[in-house]
């Protein structure tokens, strides 16, 4: 399962989403609310294209030095913000019940507090390191040798590097050659 986080972002959310569409392959994007608010377009191209829009807070902060009540706040003011960029108006609900934590850092009573509004919490199974600078070429060796250990699973990108919008063709081609099969999850609240 193919993951972006921290996006929708000029250029490399394109650049993104134009190597998925050349592959037929969908992915889920965990956009920042503030970035989808500044480019609703992206977010709506996203959406528009089969991907699964999901959420990962509005400003992008370590919710595990929070209170938990503004953690929380944070939390709602992502899903707010990206499902008024993507329908005009946010309902009490998210429409897609799909959260990733920045950074991966939770808390029990934030997690225990989205378990029980029906909030499905994404972790990954292979970071590609992406937020390291490295080439393209690098960081395809990284995550493949990577994913040769993992035998699959979620792997975590940043839709706001360069490096993987140019890594991605190769990627996407070195995963077909492997036999690999991308799986996409969807989900929507009722």
């Amino acid at each position: 399962m193919l993951t972006f986080d921290d996006g929708p972002w000029p250029g490399t959310t394109s650049a993104v989403l134009n190597a998925l569409k050349r592959e037929c392959v969908h992915a889920t994007f965990f956009l920042v609310g503030r970035n989808a608010v500044a480019h609703p377009e992206l977010a709506k191209r996203e959406l528009a294209e089969g991907h699964t829009v999901a959420h990962h807070s509005f400003r992008h902060p370590r919710l595990d030095r929070m209170d938990a009540a503004a953690a929380e706040a944070e939390i709602d003011h992502g899903f707010a913000a990206v499902d008024a960029a993507l329908y005009g108006r946010a309902a009490k609900q998210p429409r897609t019940p799909f959260f990733r934590f920045p950074g991966f850092a939770a808390t029990p009573a934030l997690l225990d507090r989205l378990e029980a509004r029906g909030i499905v919490v994404f972790g990954a199974d292979l970071w590609a390191g992406d937020w390291t600078r490295m080439s393209p070429r690098q960081q395809l060796s990284q995550v493949l040798e990577r994913l040769e250990v993992a035998h699959g699973g979620i792997v975590l990108f940043h839709d706001t590097k360069r490096q993987t919008a140019a890594m991605l063709p190769a990627f996407l081609h070195s995963l077909k050659a492997g036999g690999y099969r991308i799986v996409h999850v969807v989900g929507s609240s009722p």
